[in-house]
């Protein structure tokens, strides 16, 4: 069995004591594939760096808009910059609107999202989206910005949206919410989407399964994700990894497992 994490924040400091046994037991438990988004200018080079070090851990490069206020103008143009320089780097992201925290400044929320899918646009990347209380924004800033791609990070809008981000071509991630008997919007969404348009993540540390309820979350436990995964849609576990994990390498553009991304 292969899982793929589409999104886990491996590089932040909760994993700095003990990173390496975290990988392996991720690795153990059949994650063969883990995506590493940056938030910010300051860890780029981190999450780079992790990633060039470590086999199956795919680096994407961007701005979240929970740190708006960090965020500055000449950052765009390194974005840009870096993305040209860094072969290795699969997708722009974390990036998006977030309209549930308060105090972030919606208009320059908006156009650092602007800036970041017309960057993706010129690289040929897809992206990494970061949307809470704000889908029909995102949704019509990608009509207009129209990229590659990608993925919808933690879905947890409307199934009518859900249909639009995938006619955009975007695949929606689901995770440790998935895990929750009580997360009957999220596991309805889970059933009721074609295979086609599922990624699984773990966003860890966030996020924890229902397994390790008050516990920092881990890649490992990708394996509890698909397992709900399973039993919501009343599928075979065994295909349904190889669904969703094609499903990431394709939307990711990575081709098959063991093979170099595409150029």
């Amino acid at each position: 069995m292969e899982i793929f994490d589409t999104h886990c924040h491996l590089d932040v400091e909760e994993f700095d004591a003990d990173r390496t046994e975290v990988m392996a037991a991720a690795r153990a438990n059949c994650v063969t594939g883990i995506v590493v988004p940056a938030i910010h200018r300051g860890n780029w080079d981190r999450v780079l760096s992790l990633c060039a070090a470590q086999a199956g851990l795919y680096p994407a490069l961007g701005m979240h808009p929970v740190y708006i206020e960090r965020h500055r103008e000449e950052h765009l143009q390194d974005l840009g910059r870096w993305l040209a320089a860094e072969r290795a780097v699969i997708a722009v992201g974390e990036i998006g609107l977030d309209y549930y925290v308060e105090g972030l400044p919606r208009d320059r929320q908006q156009r650092f999202f602007e800036r970041q899918l017309e960057i993706a646009r010129e690289a040929d990347l897809p992206v990494l989206l970061h949307v809470r209380k704000a889908h029909d924004a995102v949704l019509a800033t990608l009509r207009r910005i129209r990229v590659k791609g990608g993925i919808a990070h933690a879905y947890n809008g409307s199934l009518p949206q859900a249909r639009q981000y995938v006619d955009l071509g975007f695949r929606l991630g689901f995770g440790g919410t998935l895990t929750y008997e009580r997360s009957r919007h999220i596991r309805g969404l889970a059933r009721a989407l074609p295979r086609e348009a599922i990624v699984l993540e773990t966003d860890a540390p966030d996020m924890v399964v229902s397994q390790h309820r008050g516990e920092r979350n881990s890649p490992a436990y990708l394996r509890h994700c698909l397992e709900a995964l399973a039993e919501v849609r009343g599928e075979d576990a065994e295909g349904l990894s190889v669904a969703t994990t094609r499903n990431a390498r394709e939307v990711l553009g990575l081709g098959e497992a063991g093979q170099a991304p595409a150029a």
